[in-house]
């Protein structure tokens, strides 16, 4: 399950990543952004830009960050900016899903960090708020509570 939200243009679940790239009827050539990387993809603003036609949104109100978060709890907030190369990586070559990055893989090649090539994607926050400023920002989103810190200090 992958899901898009956006408070100007509503949230949508998708069931797999195929339905994802659906949205955008141009497929890319990864490896024309990353040399070496095969399999299918979507550029991310071509996608976005379907994908906002077909909420019946206002297109010309574009979003300041994209924050993507994973599986692991990796989470990266993106100015919009940064994401002109961005890709979805959504399927190996022969069309089954990813091995590594499952169920979906952002590439930012011209991204501010490497760690922009955001693995196992299962949200896509769509954000206004230019407060968040001009670089990116990543790291784990996973919290600990006192009482896990002492329940786990205890059981040593």
């Amino acid at each position: 399950m992958i899901e898009v939200v956006d408070d100007s243009k509503g949230s949508v679940r998708y069931s797999s990543p195929g339905e994802l790239a659906a949205v955008c009827s141009e497929t890319i050539d990864p490896e024309l952004r990353i040399n070496g990387l095969k399999g299918r993809a979507v550029d991310w603003q071509a996608w976005y830009e379907a994908w906002s036609a077909a909420q019946g949104a206002d297109v010309s109100l574009q979003p300041t960050h994209l924050q993507v978060a994973a599986v692991d709890e990796f989470q990266a907030t993106i100015p919009w900016h940064e994401l002109r190369d961005a890709f979805i990586l959504y399927a190996q070559e022969e069309g089954q899903p990813l091995q590594k990055g499952f169920p979906i893989r952002l590439y930012v090649p011209n991204g501010s960090s490497e760690c922009l090539n955001v693995k196992s994607v299962v949200r896509l926050c769509l954000l206004y708020d230019p407060a968040l400023g001009d670089k990116a920002t990543f790291g784990f989103s996973n919290t600990v509570t006192p009482e896990q810190m002492l329940a786990n200090r205890q059981s040593k």
